[in-house]
């Protein structure tokens, strides 16, 4: 049997399972078969990528000789994510890449919802004097017009109109530049396109939603998915943090507006062990949602290393304590470097629990992995990742066992709603 080749998935409800080491896939087919989401077998970020020296054909030839190993016949998606410029495109696309995620962060500024009036004026009439509305006047694009949805009408008064062109006028901007980029990569072939500013310092509030996807209609960039910026603490390998009926209210307009300037999904990223809200995620969504998860996979096959060697776990646990400063710098998480200290003097028998089961230890795996497999060596001087990949491959069924439990518990959670 042929395994088929990625396409878009459009509008199922879909699962994105990153797979930073190449070796997850079959636990992750094992761990989908149950359920009636649309699996993203090959997805990786161009910034993960850069972390563990793959490139994104090597991304894409793990996924497929996976799934023609298991005879996979059903839709798969290829998912590279948090793209950021023309290279970057058409390097995935030269791959195989189908799903192009837009990551626009660097031009959304954060400061708009802090910003004085007389600030927020200057830099509205900048973006319309350098044409970013296409000569049209914000004013006459906004005010004295409702948006509605089923959720409610929007209307935008000056201030609101200002603070959320202002916060992200310029990202919107980007990401047209980005999809023209990806149409001229993608010619004769299908591609969809998905927009996150989740990784931004402030919550995309429901208004600011409404201007962003007004933006992308206004402006021909049709999007399968977007990804907002979520009330809460959306942190890395660990469960949600946050007032969970506010999350519940906060998503269900962000629904309702990707219904109605869509469809599209919502996609949640920072997805992975997010168990407590997955319920209210997967009912409140129905079938317009996409969630990510890659770390945690990862972190999985660090656990198959503890169980079948616990001192080459030891190792990289040490060296994860070591590079902690250092790699944690482009992540929002709770775990500090006054923390290490006590995390490291957990005994051997009590590691896999400490970091693997609780937050602060999943957090500093989390975040180093980049430098463990890419720089840091055993004791024997043999690479941490030579180590790994060989642990993984001789207890493959190890391997596929525990991803399947814990990815599967991922997706239980998710149609419990």
């Amino acid at each position: 049997m042929n395994t088929p080749a990625p396409i878009p998935l459009g509008l199922r409800k879909s699962f994105g399972f990153g797979d930073r080491l190449g070796l997850a896939t079959p636990g992750h087919l094992a761990a989908a078969k149950p359920y009636d989401f649309a699996g993203i077998f090959a997805q990786q970020s161009i910034r993960e990528m850069a972390r563990t020296n793959r490139t994104p054909e090597e991304v894409m030839k793990a996924a497929t000789d996976a799934l023609a190993a298991a005879d996979y016949d059903k839709p798969w998606g290829a998912d590279a994510d948090h793209l950021k410029t023309r290279d970057d495109v058409f390097a995935t696309a030269r791959a195989g890449f189908c799903f192009f995620t837009i990551d626009p962060s660097e031009y959304v500024n954060n400061a708009a919802d802090t910003m004085a009036p007389a600030d927020l004026e200057s830099e509205a009439s900048k973006q319309e004097k350098e044409g970013l509305y296409g000569g049209e006047s914000l004013e006459g694009l906004y005010l004295a017009r409702a948006f509605e949805t089923e959720k409610a009408a929007y209307n935008f008064d000056r201030e609101s109109l200002l603070r959320a062109a202002v916060k992200y006028g310029r990202a919107v901007h980007y990401c047209e530049q980005m999809a023209g980029h990806i149409a001229e990569a993608n010619q004769g072939r299908n591609y969809e396109i998905e927009v996150s500013v989740d990784e931004t310092d402030s919550p995309t509030h429901p208004l600011e939603h409404v201007f962003f996807a007004n933006e992308l209609r206004r402006r021909g960039v049709t999007v399968v998915s977007l990804a907002p910026r979520f009330i809460g603490e959306f942190e890395k390998g660990i469960d949600y943090k946050g007032d969970h009926k506010a999350f519940e209210d906060s998503l269900a307009e962000h629904v309702a507006i990707a219904t109605a300037f869509g469809p599209y999904k919502i996609s949640v990223h920072s997805g992975s062990d997010k168990f407590s809200i997955y319920p209210v995620i997967g009912r409140v969504c129905g079938d317009l949602l996409h969630v990510k998860t890659a770390g945690t996979s990862y972190l999985e096959a660090l656990r198959v290393l503890a169980r079948v060697d616990g001192p080459a776990f030891r190792e990289i646990v040490d060296y994860s304590g070591g590079r902690f400063a250092e790699d944690r710098k482009s992540y929002h998480i709770s775990v500090t470097e006054s923390d290490i200290p006590g995390l490291l003097k957990a005994a051997d028998a009590d590691l896999e629990r400490v970091f693997l089961d609780e937050n602060h230890g999943r957090q500093v795996l989390h975040v180093t992995f980049g430098s463990v497999l890419t720089k840091g060596k055993a004791a024997n001087g043999r690479p941490f990742k030579d180590v790994l990949m060989e642990a993984l491959e001789k207890n493959a069924g190890l391997h596929s066992e525990v991803l399947e439990k814990h990815l599967g518990r991922h997706l239980a959670e998710l149609t419990k709603g």
